[in-house]
């Protein structure tokens, strides 16, 4: 059996491992896109040809696991998409949305390319690649065997809490004369969620591929996360009177958001100014969430029996209508602007930033992981001068972290995840999803805990299991 690694490899996002099994089926394990900077190349050139693949099984809907399914199916790929029943709902809102900016901003840059006589570019994937794309999704329920090949591999998913859906995907694979236990961890959620109920563990397997995002650090603690939201709510809006832009991915980041901020409003703590939900994505995600409450914890539960409503509260609008988005700007009031994406690298937020980068009084806030060469991520690492847009913009907004509201848990708290396996029977662990010094530093806290055998895997490197 062998596996290679098309993405994730000693960087975050582009998810794609691609197992080939002892009889030659070829599953891809997510299709993920590449965000930042000088991605362009690597979400081109996929590594593997598309019509080789036989099954894609997707951990969870996230852009940067899920965001180039349309381009495997445009060059080729047929088959069987398997996904829990969640994330084969929000796979029909991301999907079409990618495919509406991947539209959308090409025609932009090479309108811009046109003028400056350079060569146009191509289009990942367009609506119509995204639609024959949905249209092989096979949803399975958490726990539901299901069977690929010819009775050689089977399957089933288990709860990781990162977001609505997400999985865990667990395989027993026939090599030879033996089976193999493989899990692939996906993203691990927060045991803590403020929404989703608690992970499940997994079986003992003999291969792990394991996340590593925050390998290297531990989150903020949840009481005083939330008063540290109350603080920069005060600050920005009450005492400066500025905008507090807040870039949060569209499912489960932005509804953790409204939530943290409806408890304030509950506990009269929020001041009286508009909260802009600016995400079409967003609101059809919350609708999605509202709709599953299967997936939420007693505490949120307990809430909306008693509030009636988790996401929603007075001054809180959600804005669909692009008119109703650019007014935002034209406005001079505090408020604060909740809007997609969370490595402002698309959608409506990078307008948002672009309008008020330069306004002292204008904080913000980044609520999770970015890519070092992403706009959020060149933000967070202080840059003084960005380009945004093909302009370049002096940065006197206030720039602050709340690295808590993150769906990815931390280093202890991916450890707590793994607590389920026997470390001494685990043949070889492979960290992915983390830039290198994050995983060199994770390897070492997981040697701690017995697991001997570590790989961090390089990008397209190819290992026999």
């Amino acid at each position: 059996m062998q596996l290679q690694f098309h993405g994730a490899a000693r960087i975050v996002t582009g998810s794609k491992h691609l197992i080939t099994t002892d009889l030659g089926t070829k599953i891809l394990l997510d299709c993920g896109l590449f965000q930042g900077i000088q991605t362009d190349e690597l979400n081109q050139n996929f590594g593997f040809d598309p019509a080789e693949i036989d099954y894609l099984v997707l951990s969870h809907a996230h852009i940067d696991h899920s965001g180039l399914i349309p381009r495997l199916v445009k060059q080729g790929f047929n088959g069987p998409i398997y996904c829990t029943g969640a994330t084969a709902d929000l796979c029909q809102i991301m999907l079409m949305d990618s495919a509406y900016i991947q539209e959308k901003d090409v025609d932009r840059i090479n309108k811009r390319r046109r003028k400056q006589g350079r060569e146009q570019l191509e289009m990942l994937y367009d609506s119509k690649d995204a639609e024959r794309a949905l249209d092989l999704l096979k949803p399975v329920r958490y726990g539901q065997n299901f069977q690929l090949g010819k009775d050689e591999v089977d399957v089933f998913f288990t709860d990781a809490a990162h977001i609505i859906g997400s999985a865990a995907v667990n395989m027993n694979i026939k090599d030879g004369g033996t089976f193999k236990k493989l899990t692939f961890t996906g993203d691990i959620g927060r045991p803590e969620d403020k929404i989703l109920r608690h992970w499940d563990a997994f079986p003992q397997a003999d291969f792990i591929i394991c996340e590593s995002t925050y390998g290297d650090r531990l989150h903020e603690a949840q009481p005083d996360l939330q008063a540290h939201l109350q603080r920069i709510v005060h600050k920005c809006c009450v005492e400066d009177r500025g905008k507090l832009i807040i870039p949060a991915f569209a499912i489960d980041r932005t509804q953790e958001l409204i939530y943290a901020l409806d408890r304030l409003s509950s506990a009269g703590q929020l001041p009286r100014i508009p909260v802009y939900i600016d995400s079409p994505l967003a609101i059809k995600a919350t609708r999605i969430m509202k709709s599953n409450e299967a997936y939420f914890n007693p505490e949120i539960l307990e809430y909306i029996e008693r509030d009636g409503d988790a996401f929603a509260f007075p001054y809180l609008h959600y804005v669909s209508d692009v008119a109703d988005s650019k007014a935002i700007n034209d406005r001079d009031e505090p408020c604060i602007i909740i809007s997609a994406s969370g490595m402002a690298e698309a959608g409506r937020v990078k307008h948002h930033i672009k309008n008020n980068i330069e306004k002292p009084t204008t904080t913000i806030l980044f609520v999770g992981y970015a890519a070092p060469h992403t706009l959020a991520g060149q933000l967070k690492n202080g840059e003084k001068n960005v380009r945004i847009f093909g302009q370049d913009f002096e940065v006197k907004a206030n720039i602050q972290s709340l690295e808590s509201f993150s769906a990815h848990g931390d280093y202890n708290e991916m450890i707590d995840f793994l607590s389920c396996q026997d470390a001494s029977r685990v043949s070889q662990l492979f960290l992915v999803h983390g830039e290198y010094d994050t995983q060199a530093a994770f390897k070492l806290k997981l040697q701690r805990e017995g697991f001997s055998h570590i790989h961090i895997p390089e990008m397209h490197e190819r290992v026999v299991v």
